[in-house]
């Protein structure tokens, strides 16, 4: 597959200078180096903040439902280039060609869509007593984005800003641009007008740092890892620019005792083997009454032993690769150090999966360990890759104290086939969203963390507001 969209893009244009220092993209499932991209320094990040800054003022004087119809056209253009857009982050993510249709460039069309119908529902002019509120957009929005979801992720972060009326300078991770390079041709072909869209590759030392630390950058959303995400806060304070942070999760599942223990724990395995386990969200602690032990470990394993990883480009597979050498080492340590912990497993393991006909990619077996110590580095860490612990709780009070047992605070579910009691558990649970019984993910409804995972909403109106200051008008 030829990849056309590997420059910058600033002011609508594509730029790459002769003899520019290149990023290698590499396809997981192989090691093989499959693109190379542009990599951009603080000189692009300054002309791309220029770019934006002269195309906000036009940008900002949009009205709602010239913003709304060209997010419209977005979406159409999406998907009518969903089979590109997954054949693309099945090469440079290792996704499977089914996921990343059916999810990968799926969700960012149903993503475009919402923002679309909720920017046309907003109102961005109030009264309050003797003032007019009005709602404004911030200026231009410093966006950086994971490699994990490297089309819902930049989509949900740069559709917002451009619904709210600002402008964006966008850095896509270095491990997974070439969608999301695409994803700026998409909305360049929808008519959006030059600037209000610019893309700057490169790595978070050169590219990230010198977003953040921009004067001419009014906001920076960031999703990525707890220490970065730190660095980044710090670093943007010195400009007293506004900050979205969505950040690490470790998030648990309790299953109650009257729930369907063969559904849940059959979903709870599914959505933590999900895009290889490389979701911030993803389910990677099952909570289970210790009379219910044994019974859901045995379901687990033999759930587990379904996900056999393969070929991406395979229709049949259902677990990919990781998305790199490192990520890889990363996750085998995280699994070696759950042995030494005392941990028992019973699927997967550190070695590489078996099969002859499996490429010589960065997989690792999807792995399942039960009798976890609520404080290990099992329970507490995020691995990022499919390793799912189960640990026994009492009652009730026992399974939400170790579900809050945690500097995390982002996903979590609970299944119960008495929907009341569950919805009464969820409260309790100090986190950004709850999943009853296997809710589905809904890009109207708010997404962000609390505590280590962050601060800040992406999606809906929320995400929206993010990128919109008030200015009250006395009359």
């Amino acid at each position: 597959m030829h990849y056309q969209w590997t420059a910058h893009f600033i002011a609508g244009e594509w730029e790459q200078e002769e003899g520019e220092q290149q990023i290698p993209v590499e396809n997981p499932a192989t090691g093989e180096v499959i693109a190379t991209v542009a990599a951009g320094d603080e000189k692009h990040v300054d002309r791309a903040v220029a770019a934006a800054r002269e195309a906000f003022t036009r940008w900002s004087a949009w009205t709602v439902e010239g913003r709304a119809l060209l997010l419209d056209r977005v979406a159409d253009l999406l998907e009518e280039r969903r089979e590109e857009i997954a054949q693309t982050v099945t090469a440079e993510l290792g996704a499977p060609i089914k996921l990343a249709r059916g999810l990968h460039a799926a969700l960012p069309v149903s993503d475009v869509r919402e923002t679309a119908r909720t920017l046309r529902a907003m109102e961005f002019e109030t009264e309050v007593a003797n003032s007019r509120v009005l709602l404004s957009p911030v200026g231009v929005v410093g966006a950086i984005t994971p490699w994990n979801y490297p089309v819902h992720q930049v989509v949900s972060k740069i559709v917002p800003a451009i619904a709210a009326g600002c402008t964006v300078v966008l850095k896509p991770s270095e491990l997974a641009p070439l969608s999301a390079l695409l994803l700026a041709r998409i909305m360049q072909e929808a008519g959006l007008p030059d600037g209000v869209l610019n893309v700057v590759n490169g790595d978070g030392s050169a590219v990230g740092q010198a977003i953040v630390g921009h004067p001419g950058i009014d906001a920076v959303s960031f999703t990525g890892s707890e220490s970065t995400g730190r660095a980044v806060a710090q670093q943007a304070s010195r400009t007293l620019k506004r900050v979205t942070l969505e950040l690490g999760g470790k998030s648990a599942n309790i299953i109650l005792p009257d729930a369907d223990l063969a559904t849940a724990v059959k979903v709870g395995v599914a959505n933590c083997f999900l895009n290889s386990g490389q979701s911030c969200n993803a389910l990677t602690r099952m909570l289970v009454p210790h009379e219910m032990l044994s019974e859901a470990e045995e379901i687990a394993a033999a759930t587990a032993s379904r996900y056999l990883p393969g070929d991406p480009a395979d229709e049949r597979t259902r677990i990919g690769p990781l998305v790199s050498a490192q990520q890889r080492e990363n996750v085998i340590t995280a699994i070696e150090r759950g042995l030494l912990d005392g941990a028992k497993l019973i699927a997967g393991g550190p070695r590489r999966p078996a099969g002859e006909d499996l490429p010589d990619g960065y997989y690792v077996q999807p792995t399942v360990f039960t009798q976890v110590d609520p404080d290990s580095a099992l329970a507490q860490e995020e691995i990022f890759g499919p390793v799912l612990s189960i640990i026994g709780y009492a009652d009730e009070d026992d399974a939400v104290a170790i579900a809050n047992n945690s500097r995390f605070g982002l996903g979590g579910a609970v299944w119960s086939t008495d929907v009341a009691r569950a919805c009464a558990v969820a409260r309790r649970i100090h986190t950004g969203q709850v999943d009853i019984n296997g809710g589905a993910f809904n890009p109207a409804a708010p997404f962000g963390g609390v505590k280590n995972s962050g601060y800040g909403r992406e999606l809906g109106r929320a995400g929206i507001e993010e990128f919109l200051y008030q200015q009250s008008v006395q009359l």
